[in-house]
């Protein structure tokens, strides 16, 4: 697939984020409007070792499409035989993680680590561009450090190599996610290179969105933590670029219908069990603002069993419509 087509269609993509962009939440995001959806990054030495929960990230459906795959390594030779695997399955891109700063995978030398090695991170690109069936994209950091700037050499050694397209975190590997992403940076990067450039960092509207294209040029605009509850965000941005109007906040039956779905679905991927653990943090963050979402996180939190949980969805909810909320709360009375 042509990703520069692709994001002119539909500039707005789904970052990786690990152990929140699964299936579920990746198809919830598509319907809301993202045009392009990443995986979390999955573990180059994990596939090549046929690792069952590894592979069962892999899950993906058409209605998905496009859709990247993110992998994370250190040596050109494991992550080639692990584009191998990955490009084989229902897949469009295939993208090189060199930008997380988590502590455990800097250990390995991945992510971040790679951007102070350009030489070996050259090598693992022209590596997995070989070896993989469909094209590669790479997420870069500007840096390891304000002193050690260099996303645009990063950028057209992924160009010279064939790379098709490279998104870049306006923030150093210093930084991690604190501080303020340098959009000036993504500019330089977009006006030194021939492919696509997606830009990330601090994009929390659909005004952001727009602002990020119109003072980088950049080609997609990457979302990553305010997707976190707020799948609608996607929406709201698609209908802003289009339109110019922000459309209203999601009501509170929309937002338990998703968070019901969400349930559903994952329970249906991962089991029960697993399947409640992994959505605590969502229906957590659906539930950030809401009156009374305290006490339901508090009581979601030590819940088990799907019918439990979304019978405690409904009652929130219903007590939302009623206003008898409130008087669940602690130390009020109805």
């Amino acid at each position: 697939m042509d990703i520069r087509e692709i994001l002119r269609l539909n500039p707005l993509v789904l970052a990786p984020m690990a152990g929140i962009t699964d299936f579920p939440f990746r198809m919830i995001c598509k319907e809301m409007g993202a045009g392009l959806v990443y995986s979390e990054m999955l573990s180059v030495e994990a596939l090549v070792r046929e690792h069952k929960r590894t592979f069962g990230m892999l899950h993906t459906d058409p209605a998905e499409r496009p859709v990247v795959f993110q992998i994370f390594g250190s040596t050109p030779e494991t992550m080639a035989e692990a584009a191998q695997i990955v490009s084989i399955g229902e897949v469009d891109f295939i993208d090189i993680n060199m930008g997380c700063p988590v502590p455990k995978v800097l250990r390995s030398g991945a992510g971040s680590a790679l951007l102070r090695d350009i030489v070996l991170a050259e090598e693992i690109m022209a590596a997995v561009v070989e070896a993989s069936r469909v094209p590669v994209t790479v997420k870069i950091r500007l840096g390891w450090d304000a002193q050690n700037i260099i996303a645009t050499d990063f950028a057209r050694a992924a160009e010279r190599t064939g790379i098709v397209a490279v998104t870049v975190h306006a923030r150093t590997k210093a930084q991690g996610f604190g501080g303020s992403a340098d959009w000036s940076a993504i500019k330089v990067v977009k006006d030194s290179v021939g492919i696509p450039v997606i830009g990330n960092g601090d994009v929390r509207s659909g005004l952001d969105a727009k602002r990020m294209i119109d003072e980088t040029g950049c080609d997609g605009v990457m979302i990553g933590r305010a997707i976190e509850g707020n799948p609608w965000i996607f929406r709201e941005a698609k209908q802003y670029l289009e339109t110019g109007v922000v459309p209203p906040h999601p009501s509170h039956e929309e937002r338990r219908a998703v968070m019901l779905r969400h349930l559903n679905d994952m329970v249906r991927l991962a089991g029960e069990d697993i399947g409640i653990l992994e959505m605590r943090k969502h229906l957590s963050w659906y539930t950030k603002g809401l009156q009374g979402g305290a006490e339901f996180r508090e009581r979601i939190n030590h819940m088990w069993g799907v019918g439990n949980v979304k019978r405690e969805i409904n009652e929130y909810f219903q007590g939302l419509r009623t206003g008898t909320e409130l008087a669940r709360q602690p130390g009020n009375s109805i």
